[in-house]
């Protein structure tokens, strides 16, 4: 299965390799498109996954504060989420089978 995660009407994130966690998406950092995606130097206590890093998601001038997360360091049963982008209720993220990915990266 393929996923893609777009906002503003762009693709921001593509992957066949993604991790799910109580229900949202995980994307390895090589499938976001950074040129989208800026670390903003706010922080999330999630209650049992440890700390995240904010990110900001820019797409055509327009700005979703807090989009994206990444955990860099999360509690142990949690660990293969590392470094993973996860998108927040805004970004449109699908599931496409092989063969149907739009403009993938």
């Amino acid at each position: 299965m393929h996923i893609q995660a777009t906002w503003n009407n762009t693709i921001i994130a593509s992957t066949d390799t993604f991790k799910i966690v109580e229900g949202r998406y995980y994307f390895p950092p090589e499938s976001v498109i950074m040129e989208y995606v800026h670390k903003n130097g706010e922080q999330h206590i999630g209650r049992w996954k440890g700390i995240a890093d904010y990110y900001d998601i820019i797409v055509n001038d327009k700005t979703y504060k807090n989009g994206a997360l990444v955990f860099t360091n999360p509690e142990k049963e949690v660990s293969d989420i590392q470094g993973y982008f996860s998108f927040l209720d805004d970004v449109d993220v699908v599931q496409l089978p092989h063969g149907l990915e739009k403009d993938g990266i």
